[in-house]
């Protein structure tokens, strides 16, 4: 009897935190990614600052569930001025006995300043994971929030989470809360 009052608390308190609209953020992974070489950037030619800019990246994993996965990609924006609307990328993602591949659904960028000058670019989106096997198997076919985040000079962060909200995860299952069995 006590464990059922306890399962009906925490499925009441995870409750109020769904219907206030927080979200939870399983985080997937956390990358810090390096530039390969020289972004190229392509004038679209109809205005000033319209462009479109592609790079290959790299990345390690240094936290989450794929925290030691490297990952190489390669990305296109196109950029109205300090605006940037991302229009491709692809990815490979490997792990000891997994491999993934990822693929751009939306997202959007901005030039990040400081100081007055450009210091790189943040960026906001989706993506979905079209393949996934072994280690990784658990994500194939997920589609999954992204965040990027400058770093340094051609360095940034870039974050896969999967949002859900807490009333749904605690009603998955009324015998399991967070994990926890009664």
């Amino acid at each position: 009897m006590r464990k059922h009052r306890i399962a009906t608390f925490m499925c009441s308190a995870l409750g109020l935190f769904g219907a206030s609209g927080i979200a939870i953020a399983d985080p997937v992974v956390r990358y810090e990614c390096n530039i390969l070489g020289t972004p190229s950037q392509d004038p679209v030619g109809d205005r000033e600052g319209h462009n479109l800019v592609s790079f290959q990246y790299s990345c390690f994993g240094v936290d989450g569930l794929m925290k030691g996965a490297v990952a190489t990609s390669v990305s296109v924006t196109e950029w109205d001025g300090p605006k940037g609307k991302n229009l491709s990328s692809v990815g490979v993602h490997r792990l000891p006995g997994g491999l993934a591949s990822a693929q751009l659904i939306e997202g959007n960028s901005s030039v990040v300043m400081r100081d007055g000058k450009p210091a790189g670019s943040e960026s906001s989106g989706k993506i979905v994971i079209k393949l996934a096997s072994g280690t990784l198997s658990a994500i194939s076919g997920k589609t999954l929030n992204f965040t990027v985040k400058p770093l340094g000079p051609n360095r940034f962060e870039l974050d896969w989470t999967e949002s859900l909200m807490a009333l749904r995860r605690c009603s998955e299952d009324r015998r399991s809360v967070c994990g926890l069995r009664f």
